[in-house]
């Protein structure tokens, strides 16, 4: 496994300033696995130096060829340390080892970059807009596109491996330059991606950077840095509002993916086994840890204990434990903090009303490590606290409604708008009410949207812009409109 003490900063592996370092911590037991590199604001300067270098004074914004390539070996080294990787992305982020397989949290990801490759080979970069009469005269006209120029990309601890590639492949085959700012609780992922890249690769020195710190004043040095052109942040809605407004002055390009409170709408013809074990199994992936994750459970009125009991009966059931067990679904919180915070809206929920169905307290068994266990909410109101944040973990709140447009209108009542489901055996009444629902993503009978080809991102406060597919791809690019007379 990756020891990560070494940032990438224009194509050599450096200690942070100063030599700083902080500590790595395994949230299934709590123990330190090593350090990292502590960057600062020093180390931002020169990261941004290094891209902003490479993409003024290099071929690699219009060697289109080259740029695959690179992307090819970087799949290639990725494909080469795949158990590696595994085994750091289970130890550091504490993700069940079954989500890194075929799944979000390693093997789709990785294949994502050959997606992105192939794209970039395919891909029409010039659009003819014909010949127009204009002001008296005949013009040939039409658009090219480019590299929006230097990009911060900074991501979140859930998904670090998916996230990390997610901003990187397409940024690089857009031909953008990047520093790259992984998340400070999982940070080997991201300096991994670095000395891969300074390895294994032909990627010039500068094209792609890569920091880690304990703190926020490395991403907060880059989101203002007057030589970024564009931020790609991955992160909850109150951080993503700072971001928004630390790039207001010099009017960055700016990509956020935000919070998500996702509705799973159950119509009252809908199978209720199915569609509650939908949602119960899905809170309790990745413990919860993901904005997409429908957390508030909709079903009808009339069968609303029902849901509970079956809802109780499938998280009860949940096996979780140790990440690196194959058979558990879901491993710890990231951090004694997230836990906290995860029992502190649960408790406050109680306090007001709600009712702790099953879980809501830590597991006896596992003494060691940040776990909570899955949770179901009745009772819950849908302008109560738990009904509208964003948890971050295993807690499902079951509210009732009383019919299909009471549903949608429960589903859009929400400052999020990310991810959601919907369940029904009339498939054409499943999919009147998932276009009502006002998010950028919504399962339809427990279809599965997730792929490099499908775009990613949110309504509302939950988001601007897409990741992944093409149209992830074109958010690194800029366009321009060309004109000459014609003859």
């Amino acid at each position: 496994m990756w020891r990560g003490e070494r940032l990438l900063i224009d194509g050599d592996l450096v200690p942070a300033a100063g030599g700083r370092t902080y500590e790595n911590v395994d949230p299934a037991t709590g123990e330190v696995l090593g350090t990292a590199a502590d960057a600062n604001t020093a180390d931002a300067d020169a990261a941004v130096a290094a891209a902003r270098q490479a993409f003024d004074a290099t071929g690699w914004p219009t060697d289109h060829a080259f740029r695959s390539r690179c992307l090819r070996q970087l799949h290639q080294a990725l494909l080469d340390r795949l158990e590696d990787l595994r085994a750091l992305v289970v130890a550091e982020a504490g993700a069940p080892v079954l989500l890194t397989r075929a799944g979000p949290q390693l093997d789709i990801p990785v294949e994502m970059v050959a997606w992105v490759a192939d794209l970039l080979d395919s891909y029409q970069w010039s659009r003819d807009l014909g010949v127009a009469e204009i002001m008296g005269g005949r013009h040939r006209r039409w658009v090219e596109r480019e590299p929006a120029g230097v990009v911060a990309a900074i991501t979140p601890y859930n998904f670090p491996i998916q996230i990390n590639l997610a901003k990187l492949a397409p940024a690089l085959a857009a031909g953008c330059t990047v520093v790259l700012k992984g998340a400070p609780e999982t940070p080997w992922s991201a300096l991994a991606l670095g000395e891969l890249i300074a390895a294994e690769t032909e990627i010039p020195p500068g094209v792609v950077n890569v920091l880690t710190g304990s703190g926020p004043e490395t991403g907060r040095a880059l989101t203002a840095h007057p030589d970024v052109d564009m931020i790609s942040f991955t992160g909850s809605t109150p951080t993503g509002r700072q971001v928004m407004a630390a790039a207001a002055p010099t009017v960055k390009k700016v990509f956020l993916e935000l919070g998500g409170k996702g509705p799973c709408v159950i119509l009252d013809d809908a199978d209720l086994k199915e569609a509650v074990t939908f949602a119960a199994a899905s809170v309790c992936v990745h413990a919860g840890q993901g904005c997409a994750i429908t957390t508030r459970m909709l079903v009808p009125a009339d069968r609303h204990d029902e849901a509970v009991e079956r809802a109780a009966a499938v998280l009860e059931r949940v096996p979780y434990g140790d990440p690196a067990d194959e058979s558990n679904l879901m491993g710890p919180l990231i951090s004694e903090a997230q836990r906290s915070r995860v029992e502190s809206l649960v408790e406050a929920a109680a306090a007001s009303g709600a009712t702790v169905v099953t879980g809501g307290s830590r597991p006896e068994h596992l003494r060691r490590g940040f776990f909570y266990r899955p949770t179901l909410l009745s009772g819950v109101g849908e302008a109560d606290a738990i009904a509208q944040e964003e948890v971050f973990g295993p807690v499902l709140a079951v509210l009732a409604h009383r019919g299909d447009d009471d549903a949608v209108r429960m589903a859009n009542n929400s400052l999020y708008g990310l991810a959601g489901a919907v369940f029904s055996a009339d498939p054409e009444r499943a999919r009147t009410a998932a276009r009502a629902i006002r998010s950028g993503a919504v399962s339809v009978n427990g279809g599965i949207y997730y792929g490099p080809d499908a775009p990613f991102g949110g309504y509302k406060q939950s988001g601007t812009g897409r990741e992944m597919g093409v149209a992830g791809f074109e958010e690194f690019l800029e366009m321009k409109t060309l004109a000459e007379p014609a003859e």
